[in-house]
């Protein structure tokens, strides 16, 4: 006798996509929420829609304890992201973000891994002073979070000044092309209230749900692969003609994605595959139909699975092609021969192409404060060109002509801060997200952390006689990869107060995840764990040897390819109980 199979239970959407639905697009109870004197902070269905309008509900976590003792509610505040495509600004909006800091958050800036600005510490009495106040000087927050595109990352590569311009045009035209058309940002936060009779509200692109979860697109100009293309959901890798001035079209990469959670194996990191090349006049339409079918096809019950990489991993490279080539309504072409060298910045002075000057600045962990600061300030009164936000928390004081560089050198001499000669290449190529005490998701310390230990694993380098070589060294305080540590040649994942999962192997040019290597490592015993793995690196390495490769052929660990490899290097950590 046949039994009817049992029809698998539908599974529920999950609540964000029933709060993005009732919304109004975007809208929601913001503005009463913002209007409620009684508590510093709102909603939590009010802070899952102000993610799209750049905005993070946040509390104070060193006070938490204190104020809970004492009865007191929270020290609340709000995270506001600017949105800056390709991460380019001129000095006039550097001096209104910077004044912006001083009046409303707490003082500084941060210049995020993925070219955008953000402030902290801003109290709800001041949020709509401040967004206001970025709107006026032409910049925004909107979609600089939430279930969208993201912020569009764009390689700031300084020799080669022709074809950044072209592809900086095509970085600001996908960032337009795939911003959200709601009305709703305009009217809580530029003050363009809404007028009865007018045209119906619609997203012709996103729909009332918008996208399933976040979405990253970042475009690379090779040799350099600073954006870390191979970490994102969209990546366009720039091709050049012979004579490398012109821009020809796009090799296209999809289904990148760094976050994860511990202990959750069906969680993972992913490297992007390259699906095919388009033209120039191609790749808005390309990144638009990428997106949609992730919008249609994405997982909207489980945020978790929810990003284009599992859309990939689920489905197949094969079938994910055939799906955006049928919305083109023609096939993408074969792949064009390209190579990744690094993904690290060029300090100091660059000339490039038109004879303009570029100096990139070394910035540990992208924080801007105190006396840095004042200088850059007097800089930005003093530049004629433009500020460039590099992915890697660094500021690159572009297009310098050559009879204002003697002014600029001597502000940046005045100020001391011409100083990334003195910096090894560890700390060079070191960045950290800002986890405590401000993200609710950190485990552990990050920005805090990564001076002490630069300066511990300094030592070990000194000593071994590496202080110039370039190790890529990244530290994010949970698994959610903000600091895109899984691309790192040694990357700390906050595991615990004080305790890491230490992560070992990725490629110099990131084109491959690293492997863990040890499990909730206390802050006291990681020098102890990789200052012997650095001091044999120092003597064993062949040459051009990067240290990945070196902890790869020394048998350290062995290289993850696909999303089986990271599963079974998860069931290790699991294994030591962590």
């Amino acid at each position: 006798m046949n039994v009817p199979a049992i029809p698998e239970p539908e599974k529920t959407l999950a609540k964000n996509e029933l709060i993005k639905a009732a919304s109004n697009f975007l809208r929601g109870n913001i503005l009463r929420d913002l209007a409620d004197t009684s508590t510093g902070s709102i909603t939590e269905d009010s802070a899952q829609l102000t993610k799209f309008h750049g905005v993070y509900a946040q509390d104070d976590r060193d006070l938490r304890n204190q104020l809970r003792r004492e009865g007191k509610e929270k020290a609340f505040s709000f995270m506001a992201r600017v949105r800056v495509p390709g991460g380019v600004c001129t000095p006039a909006q550097w001096l209104a973000l910077d004044t912006l800091a001083d009046e409303f958050a707490n003082g500084t800036l941060k210049l995020t891994t993925r070219q955008a600005f953000q402030f902290h510490g801003i109290l709800k009495g001041n949020l709509w002073r401040t967004i206001n106040g970025v709107n006026k000087a032409l910049l925004d927050t909107l979609a600089a979070c939430g279930d969208v595109n993201r912020n569009v990352m764009c390689n700031p590569n300084p020799a080669q000044s022709a074809l950044h311009a072209e592809t900086l045009r095509v970085t600001k035209a996908i960032a337009d092309h795939l911003l959200p058309q709601t009305r709703a940002y305009h009217e809580l936060w530029v003050g363009d209230d809404l007028v009865a009779g007018g045209e119906p509200e619609s997203e012709p692109i996103y729909g009332a749900t918008y996208l399933p979860r976040k979405f990253k697109i970042v475009v690379a100009v090779p040799p350099s692969n600073d954006v870390d293309i191979y970490g994102h959901d969209l990546g366009f890798i720039a091709i050049s003609d012979e004579s490398g001035k012109k821009l020809i079209g796009f090799n296209v990469t999809v289904g990148g994605g760094l976050g994860m959670s511990h202990n959750q194996l069906e969680t993972f990191p992913r490297i992007a595959d390259v699906l095919g090349f388009c033209t120039v006049d191609q790749v808005t339409n390309v990144a638009e139909k990428i997106l949609t079918t992730q919008r249609d096809y994405g997982d909207r019950t489980d945020r978790k699975h929810a990003r284009l990489k599992y859309t990939i991993e689920d489905r197949g490279l094969l079938w994910f092609r055939d799906e955006v080539e049928r919305r083109l309504g023609y096939r993408l072409a074969s792949p064009r021969r390209f190579a990744f060298t690094h993904t690290g910045d060029r300090y100091g002075w660059v000339e490039g192409e038109n004879g303009n000057l570029h100096f990139t600045l070394y910035i540990m962990s992208g924080r801007i404060k105190d006396g840095l600061k004042k200088a850059l300030r007097e800089i930005a009164f003093a530049h004629r060109g433009d500020f460039r936000l590099t992915a890697n928390q660094n500021l690159m004081i572009a297009g310098v002509t050559p009879a204002n560089r003697p002014t600029i050198e001597a502000l940046l001499k005045k100020h001391k801060i011409d100083n990334a000669h003195q910096a090894t290449g560890l700390a060079l190529n070191a960045m950290s997200c800002v986890a405590l005490p401000t993200c609710g998701l950190a485990l552990a310390e990050s920005e805090r952390y990564l001076p002490e230990l630069v300066g511990a694993l300094e030592t070990e380098i000194e000593a071994a006689g590496l202080r110039d070589d370039a190790i890529v060294l990244r530290v994010t305080g949970c698994p959610n990869g903000c600091g895109r540590p899984y691309l790192a040649e040694i990357g700390l994942v906050g595991r615990a107060p004080g305790k890491y999962n230490v992560y070992l192997g990725a490629a110099f040019n990131g084109s491959r995840l690293n492997v863990l290597y040890r499990a909730s490592v206390p802050t006291t015993e990681i020098v102890s764990l990789l200052g012997p793995i650095i001091r044999r690196y120092a003597i064993e390495r062949t040459p051009h040897e990067s240290f990945g490769d070196f902890v790869i052929r020394a048998g350290y660990v062995t290289p993850t390819f696909t999303a089986h490899d990271f599963h079974e290097e998860k069931k290790v950590a699991q294994a030591a109980d962590i």
